[in-house]
């Protein structure tokens, strides 16, 4: 609940981040650090406080959304709850380098339905030993307790290592409640597990090498996902292995593939492994004083073994200006009966689906440390015919209205590119 609470504490003694804070090893500016180790481009830059205790930065962002989830056909349902979660980051100098602790936790567990809420066509993990379907489920209260470490070698090459009891492996793009695409967004991507699922892991080791243009990193890590025990940790051996490559070659692009071996992701079926690949292109501009767009395409594969492959893309976009917001994401995968709970069809007969969502947000109050907002998202799911009789139809729509509290953005760096 520390993360939190922090915002409280933060906004409350927050000031305008300086050049100095927001600089890391290599000149790296702060802006660029995603979820994990991911980078995100240079210039756009998330909701965010900073402030100072003794020698350490202090950073908190995070974002709160009351949604009033609607989703309609056959497998909808409706839901008042709360989709959350905040992030405290203290960063210091340390040993020659650059030392970041992180502790990122929600309280999803707590306000929202112990299956999660409402979302069709989502797939992953499980509630009351059974798959979840058309459901998004609540995060780990723990999302994050890491340590991140990164030293310069010389002028331009450093070292960075990685230990996270809770925390991301290099596998997959910048996790979505971190992208600035998606941050004004409730709901989760239905192609999260196929692309950025990764991003709630109990142990986690990453050590890689950097430039101030591109990274190389490997993990070692516990590859079986969260139980439905939302405020535990879920500690196994570090059985899987990922890696990742990032190119980040001006301040608009961040640009990444990766490769994760999974031995034993799923609870119901625990000697079975999986492959997985990610690429994924994320952009971002700053447009003035007030505007900023983002804009992320991820691709993501799964492969069990015996099994074809499951693809997937999404394509989402959020622009901002003034105390307005739009958003929209657009997204394809590839889903199995035995993902989707259907009784009649072979486990593993495939379906394409695909989703559609658009939404809007204006901010009723706006000071200099945080924002209130209120939004409606709409979504439509188009499926295949011979999905139609389970859903009660060819194009089920969704419905959410929300209010959403985060802190402000900060004002464009003196001197930062845009």
């Amino acid at each position: 609940m520390r993360s939190l609470l922090a915002f409280a504490v933060v906004l409350a003694f927050s000031q305008p981040a300086t050049a100095q804070m927001m600089a890391g090893p290599l000149g790296i500016p702060m802006e660029r650090a995603g979820s994990g180790t991911t980078w995100l481009p240079d210039a756009t830059i998330l909701p965010a406080r900073h402030t100072t205790w003794g020698a350490w930065d202090v950073t908190v962002h995070g974002t709160v959304f009351l949604q009033m989830d609607h989703q309609s056909g056959a497998r909808g349902a409706n839901q008042l709850g709360s989709v959350n979660w905040g992030m405290l980051m203290l960063t210091r100098a340390f040993g020659g380098g650059w030392l970041q602790l992180r502790s990122m936790t929600s309280l999803e567990a707590a306000t929202l339905a112990r299956g999660g809420y409402p979302l069709l066509l989502q797939t992953g993990e499980t509630y009351r030993g059974a798959p979840l379907h058309d459901r998004q489920h609540p995060h780990d209260f723990f999302m994050e307790l890491a340590a991140l470490y990164q030293r310069p070698l010389t002028r331009g090459l450093g070292l960075l290592l990685y230990v996270a009891p809770a925390g991301e492996p290099a596998s997959g793009p910048v996790a979505f409640m971190h992208r600035p695409s998606a941050q004004n967004d409730p709901f989760a991507p239905i192609t999260h597990h196929w692309q950025d699922a990764t991003h709630i892991t109990f142990g986690v080791i990453t050590g890689g090498v950097f430039t101030r243009t591109w990274k190389l990193e490997g993990s070692v890590f516990n590859g079986r996902e969260p139980d439905e025990r939302r405020w535990d940790f879920d500690f196994r051996r570090l059985d899987s292995y990922a890696g990742r490559f990032t190119l980040n070659p001006d301040a608009h692009w961040s640009l990444s593939a990766s490769y994760a071996y999974l031995a034993s992701p799923e609870i119901l079926r625990p000697t079975v492994a999986m492959h997985r690949a990610t690429a994924s292109a994320l952009y971002g501009r700053r447009i003035g004083e007030t505007r900023q767009l983002a804009t992320t395409l991820v691709f993501g594969a799964n492969r069990e073994f015996g099994a074809r492959t499951q693809t997937s893309a999404l394509l989402e976009s959020n622009l901002e200006w003034g105390r307005n917001a739009l958003f929209g994401r657009a997204e394809y995968v590839q889903k199995s009966a035995d993902e989707l709970v259907l009784a009649g069809p072979p486990p593993d007969t495939r379906y394409d689906v695909s989703a559609l969502a658009v939404g809007y947000v204006r901010d009723v109050v706006a000071t200099g440390t945080w924002r209130a907002g209120v939004g409606a998202r709409l979504s439509l799911n188009l499926l295949p015919p011979s999905l139609a009789g389970a859903y009660g139809g060819r194009a089920p729509a969704g419905l959410a209205v929300f209010l959403r509290w985060r802190p402000s953005i900060p004002a464009p760096m003196e001197g930062m590119r845009m």
